[in-house]
């Protein structure tokens, strides 16, 4: 049999490893169409380029792929490669400082052994496409990793905080969730200090360290709803409550969830829940969102929306 042959089996090989968590011999052998014997030396090929595939002896024994202690060159089909490409267009500008300059590093690579058709099809996603975001702070990667691993391993993190109002403190807590909402990062845990569940940005730790004291997971909140209230709701001023005449999915299309929380209500309303220190930035963008709607609390904020309809209805008037 040629190199080329035996070359394209091998790669068959890995792709149908790659395809389902373990293979016996004899299954890969029909897929392949060669003999036990023959799998066996293109397995012991593929552990010599570096791809660590193990093997498993007796009744449900079989191949499997697995970690190993390098990165072993990557196969992908035609939708991962265009796929993996696009997300790293999107990458090279994300907030995770490091990262940009590394997925273009990887696009690179990716980009010069693509297909034309494939690399054509990427930069027409690409080009049609642009990014709406506003400005966000970096976060390093290596504290992305140290908060992940404490996660896992439930270990308790220290760092400082800085506040809201300035000066920053020692916090000790218990990590069980990274949160992003696009413009920031956030760290849901159990403060032990403070003996309560809290939400921390990442952009505001500072020293962060991973102690050797393990942790015993407790009950807690769901990660998202919980982050999602903190940063819509504790560090405003004023909360407010508006019923909008819309479903839900229609006002989540228009408001970020890192600005407002929608709930489920009766007859075609839902009621929007968002925090402002500013009663006329709420009132305007309640507005702005083209639905009836009707303010239930703060009181504060009925009288602003009061004042904006009366400006408008000046406005309007003077247009002749």
């Amino acid at each position: 049999m040629s190199v080329e042959a035996t070359t394209e089996r091998v790669l068959r090989l890995l792709v149908l490893l790659q395809r389902r968590p373990s293979w016996t011999a004899a299954e890969l052998a029909v897929e392949l169409g060669v003999t036990d014997r023959s799998v066996r030396r293109d397995v012991e090929r593929l552990r010599a380029v570096g791809y660590p595939v193990h093997a498993t002896a007796g009744v449900g024994g079989g191949y499997q792929l697995g970690a190993g202690t390098r990165l072993p060159p990557l196969l992908l089909d035609e939708e991962e490669a265009i796929a993996t490409a696009v997300s790293l267009r999107m990458a090279s500008g994300g907030t995770v400082a490091g990262a940009g300059e590394a997925a273009l590093r990887a696009l690179t690579k990716l980009d010069q052994v693509m297909p034309p058709r494939l690399r054509a099809e990427v930069r027409a996603v690409h080009g049609a496409t642009e990014t709406l975001a506003g400005p966000a702070a970096e976060i390093d990667s290596e504290l992305l990793v140290t908060l992940a691993r404490a996660c896992r391993d439930a270990v308790r993190v220290r760092f400082g905080y800085a506040g809201r109002e300035g000066g920053e403190r020692a916090r000790t807590v218990e990590p069980v969730r990274m949160v992003a909402t696009g413009r920031r990062w956030y760290l849901m845990a159990w403060d032990v200090d403070r003996d309560d569940w809290r939400t921390f940005r990442l952009d505001r730790m500072r020293e962060v360290e991973a102690t050797t004291w393990h942790f015993r997971a407790r009950e807690h909140p769901d990660p998202v709803a919980y982050v999602q209230r903190s940063v819509t709701e504790a560090p405003y001023r004023y909360l407010a409550r508006v019923r909008v005449h819309a479903r839900p999915e229609q006002v989540r299309e228009l408001v970020p969830p890192q600005v407002g929380r929608v709930e489920d209500d009766r007859d075609g309303w839902c009621v929007l829940v968002a925090g402002g220190d500013d009663l006329d930035w709420l009132a305007v963008h309640v507005a702005r969102l083209g639905f009836e709607a009707e303010v239930l609390e703060p009181p504060e904020l009925r009288q602003a929306t009061a004042r904006l309809a009366r400006r408008l209805a000046a406005m309007a008037g003077g247009t002749g």
